[in-house]
């Protein structure tokens, strides 16, 4: 074999794991297109996921205490942290690496073949090439604007704000505001299509996002950075030769990943089993829920939010975090449709046992 481990994606999720491998002395091959782009997306997690090897200059900001609004105010009792994403890619080096700048198209075994034609041969190979877009597959969508804080003085940290000043109708896709620091004196201001099929497109939520920040009196100049975020929230299997979004880490009603490729880097490098029982429960648990909010009716959206944030703070963990706690997850679940409205409750149902099928 040439490498202990063949890892295919250099993302977030394969960069992670090559490096905790390196960190062990085992010999990695990292398969990428193009192993040195840049990270464009904001990456960010709860401040008790970050894993205690992952160097703290990755962090370029953290929240106390970020505020969540849905029909009313919620304080989430816990910290948030955004990453640097430039700083966060130094932190998990591969220098020591064999880097391939190729496609991986077929991985088979012990052996990857690339676009190339050439093939990767390794003990272990692992697939962490993300996921690819498809109708079939509910997606996240957000359109942001970097700006100077001080252009948005009085404006709260926000996880997810509902309210409904984005000019969009009640009977639209809805949409929130995502507003965070992101270090050196700035912050995001997103609007994002939590999750869609189809999801709302980035015109639209540009559109949207021009009106809220019309509203709050946020001025723009004109020379913000802009982000745009497109991606699948499911369709990853679970498997001990898949890891990432590509191996079903995306959390489907959030959209987050990486705090899960973080906090599994290690023990996949160690050679731990990837695929447990608990970890499919929680899939499986996880997308009932995401048929639900698929299902439900638009001006019905800020009521779901309002019911899950009025949990309390452990059972909002336990459903927003971590991927092998089925008990913990049930239990949230259980909890969040004894808070929802009556007329809710029919239609979460209906979808949760598997009337609307995702894959």
């Amino acid at each position: 074999m040439s490498a202990d481990i063949a890892i295919c994606g250099a993302g977030p999720a394969g960069r992670a794991l090559a490096h905790r491998c390196l960190e062990r002395g085992l010999s990695v091959t990292l398969i990428d297109p193009a192993p040195d782009r840049r990270w464009t997306a904001t990456y960010a997690l709860w401040a008790d996921e970050l894993p205690d090897w992952l160097d703290t200059a990755a962090v370029a900001a953290t929240v106390e205490r970020p505020v969540a609004w849905a029909r009313g105010r919620h304080v989430v009792d816990r910290t948030y942290a955004v990453l640097d994403s430039e700083r966060l890619r130094a932190a998990l080096s591969v220098d020591a690496a064999e880097i391939r700048a190729d496609r991986a198209v077929t991985l088979d075994g012990h052996t990857v073949t690339c676009a190339s034609g050439a093939t990767v041969t390794a003990a272990r190979v692992i697939d962490a090439r993300g996921l690819t877009r498809s109708p079939a597959r509910a997606e996240q969508t957000a359109y942001g604007l970097v700006v100077d804080s001080s252009r948005a003085r009085g404006l709260e940290p926000a996880f997810m704000d509902w309210r409904a000043d984005n000019g969009a109708e009640s009977v639209a896709p809805p949409s929130f505001l995502y507003a965070v620091p992101v270090g050196g004196g700035r912050i995001l201001l997103e609007e994002t299509c939590l999750v869609g099929r189809p999801a709302l497109d980035t015109a639209t939520l540009r559109t949207r996002l021009l009106c809220r920040l019309r509203s709050r009196g946020i001025a723009l100049d004109g020379d913000e950075t802009v982000e745009r975020v497109r991606f699948p929230v499911h369709g990853g299997r679970v498997g001990r030769d898949r890891f990432g979004a590509a191996g079903g880490f995306t959390h489907p009603a959030t959209g987050y990943s990486v705090a899960a490729a973080l906090g599994a880097a290690d023990p996949v490098a160690s050679g731990a089993r990837a695929a447990t029982a608990g970890i499919r429960a929680v899939a499986a648990l996880r997308a009932a829920g995401l048929r639900a909010l698929l299902a439900l009716p638009p001006a019905d959206v800020p009521d779901f939010f309002e019911a899950f944030f009025t949990l309390p703070a452990r059972r909002q963990r336990a459903y927003l975090s971590g991927r092998a706690d089925p008990r913990g997850t049930a239990g949230a679940m259980r909890a969040l449709f004894a808070e929802l409205p009556p007329r809710l409750r029919r239609a979460v149902v209906s979808a949760s046992l598997g009337l609307a099928v995702l894959d």
